[in-house]
């Protein structure tokens, strides 16, 4: 039995969704936006890291129309995000520490509909600061994060997660965190340790969902996602009520379009038409569509556009 209730959350539902997954420099304003355009329920910003939101002044962009958290300590705009997305976007939290990630959700809880802890990034930056992946080894401190935010924000809490090595071992890992009272878990079907070019452990994602009585979120399956119809089949395999999307979603964003997918160079004009809007860095939107030609920077016309140094360029 659940040590804690989830709460009855009225501003968003984690069932049956289609979500874009946190991509460092990908989930930007931008890129979360044409994902609403084109059918994603909801998106995640980027992992952004406690102690650099704790160091931001939010600030209100009448110009843009958008709402800003700027790094006080070079001006930088660290998250930005607009009215349009308010009841869809999650903002996911990198942290370790309790208090902190409590004083960054009471910080933007009032702009955002959902807050995450990512406990699955493997990246080095994360595992070293006990972020992450370091979390999964770490339930007690895991669970102590998760109780508090739930305890203390009024707003969704969920956790992102990647599985252990063993199918038990995940399966109870989620049992505790789903027992903090969290509304959703995303379980990516792989260990900190595997790659894109591993397999996604479909039947790990199953037994969670199976265990738990929160939805779980597949995560993984971009490998054999190439169209809209390809979601329903990895939904199918996990077992589960929702699928997140990140490398499937980075690569042509129309992905979550029920009518199919739309040529890559329409997408990339619609992004950069809102890279434009809401002023968007230069350098993080070239990082963007990079992602999105791949190969295809090979090609004249790709070659010119790396030569892109600002928005007006591009």
């Amino acid at each position: 039995m659940a040590e804690m209730k989830s709460k009855a959350y009225g501003t968003i539902s984690y069932a049956n969704k289609l979500i874009l997954a946190p991509m460092v420099r990908v989930g930007t304003l931008p890129m979360r936006l044409l994902a609403l355009d084109y059918g994603a329920d909801i998106v995640y910003c980027e992992e952004l890291i406690d102690w650099k939101l704790l160091r931001s002044v939010r600030r209100e962009n009448e110009v843009l129309g958008t709402v800003d958290y700027i790094d006080k300590s070079d001006g930088t705009v660290v998250f930005r995000t607009c009215q349009r997305e308010k009841s869809h976007v999650v903002f996911q939290i990198g942290t370790c520490d309790p208090e902190r990630a409590l004083k960054v959700a009471k910080l933007v809880e009032n702009d955002v509909a959902g807050i995450d802890v990512n406990m699955g990034c493997p990246k080095e930056f994360s595992v070293k600061g006990g972020m992450g992946s370091a979390l999964l080894t770490q339930p007690k401190k895991a669970q102590e994060i998760l109780r508090i935010l739930v305890q203390g924000v009024k707003i969704p809490i969920t956790c992102k997660i990647r599985i252990l090595h063993d199918l038990e071992s995940t399966v109870e890992l989620c049992k505790q965190l789903a027992d903090c009272g969290i509304a959703a878990i995303a379980v990516h079907g792989r260990t900190k340790d595997e790659r894109p070019r591993h397999m996604n452990h479909n039947d790990f994602i199953r037994a969670v969902s199976q265990s738990v009585n929160i939805p779980v979120i597949a995560n993984g399956g971009s490998k054999e996602i190439e169209r809209y119809e390809d979601i329903a089949k990895f939904r199918e395999e996990t077992g589960c009520s929702s699928v997140m999307l990140a490398r499937a979603a980075q690569w042509n964003c129309s992905i979550f379009r029920p009518e199919g997918l739309l040529p890559l160079d329409d997408v990339i004009a619609a992004y950069l038409c809102y890279a434009v809007d809401y002023d968007n860095a230069p350098a993080n939107s070239k990082y963007c569509v990079q992602n999105m030609l791949r190969e295809l920077q090979e090609t004249p016309r790709g070659k010119k556009f790396l030569e892109a140094q600002t928005l007006q360029q591009m």
